[in-house]
């Protein structure tokens, strides 16, 4: 099968690689209808050490079930399905709390032996916990949104969630990359009465804007925590979901939440160290997020996504073949789309 796999920073290629094949009574093996690009897969492409062996790429897609191992009940072949971005037994004591990210038996895509999402096919471990039939046909307009269930949108909504978001709420989403603009639909579907987008791209705010976003702020710095803090009455907000992940969002986070407010961190921190220590404290500042167990929330969100409540989906603004993944990833890299849809 053709798949894509990151060689070191910048070097994405798309070769052949065995087909997937049942190893485990866990398996399925799934042919991938939709996958893309993820700004966590930006970070990689700009500082992965160079390898000869190569990394095999993508963790959100969807598709065609066409072959299931003996343990597999829930999902058969022909059976249109959407995966998250981890795989999980959705059996465990982890699992059971929500924490599948957590999961005792799970593991990510493109590590270990298992396929990356970015190709033809994937061989897909622990399938009933992990797969989750759609009940739509493979040519269903819907995809796109269906697909964000694997990530995004389900990290939007965690970030929400975590940030603990209520009616009535003010909440700053920095951040307008694909994430960002989903924790904006993930904190309208909750009821915050005023969602301050921070973001300087005006296609993406615009966007943001129709998703949700009652006040767009384009500075930065002490600049915009000033302007986020005139937006939300002088003091703050309640809210923040920080979906960027660096030291100086998380700055931003910080200096612009109301004492006992509650920061989500969605962004994968690109740093070690952060102002967390003695101020932060006296402040009573919940500090909170992380990675979205997406398994947990799939549920919940396909009804909406189904009857066109929210529509995530618009997140993605270009298509690109398989054999195209490396210009996706130049695009992506490059600012010039927000998140690429990939085709096989």
């Amino acid at each position: 099968m053709r798949a894509a796999v990151m060689y070191g920073a910048g070097d994405v290629r798309i070769e052949d690689r065995p087909d997937p094949e049942i190893q485990q009574p866990t398996d399925a093996v799934v042919r991938v209808v939709l996958s893309c690009v993820c700004g966590s897969d930006l970070w990689p492409y700009k500082s992965m050490p160079a390898t000869g062996t190569g990394r095999p790429m993508g963790h959100e897609f969807l598709g065609v079930v066409e072959e299931t191992a003996s343990a597999v009940s829930g999902v058969a072949a022909g059976d249109l399905v959407v995966a998250p971005f981890t795989y999980c037994d959705n059996t465990c004591d982890y699992c059971a709390r929500g924490l599948h990210i957590s999961c005792r038996n799970g593991g990510r895509y493109g590590f270990a032996g298992v396929d990356g999402g970015q190709g033809e096919a994937v061989r897909v471990p622990q399938a009933d916990g992990t797969l989750v039939k759609l009940p739509v046909d493979a040519d269903s307009p819907l995809l796109p949104s269906l697909l964000t269930l694997s990530d995004v949108m389900g990290t939007g909504h965690h970030g929400a969630v975590t940030a603990g978001v209520e009616r009535g709420d003010s909440v700053l989403v920095i951040g307008d990359g694909a994430v960002g603009l989903c924790a904006v639909i993930a904190a309208k579907r909750l009821g915050a009465e005023r969602i301050v987008l921070m973001g300087r791209h005006t296609a993406r705010t615009d966007l943001g804007r129709e998703f949700g976003a009652t006040d767009v702020v384009a500075e930065r710095g002490e600049e915009g925590i000033a302007r986020v803090r005139e937006l939300a009455g002088g003091d703050g907000v309640a809210r923040v979901i920080e979906a960027v992940g660096t030291l100086e969002t998380l700055q931003t986070a910080l200096a612009s939440v109301v004492d006992g407010g509650t920061i989500s961190r969605l962004g994968v921190p690109q740093y070690e160290e952060g102002p967390v220590g003695a101020s932060m404290i006296m402040r009573n500042i919940t500090l909170t997020g992380g990675a979205s167990p997406a398994r947990a929330y799939i549920e919940e969100l396909m009804p909406d996504v189904l009857d066109g409540v929210i529509a995530p989906g618009r997140v993605f603004d270009r298509t690109f073949t398989l054999d195209q993944a490396p210009d996706a990833y130049r695009a992506m890299a490059d600012r010039q789309v927000l998140k690429a849809l990939i085709t096989p």
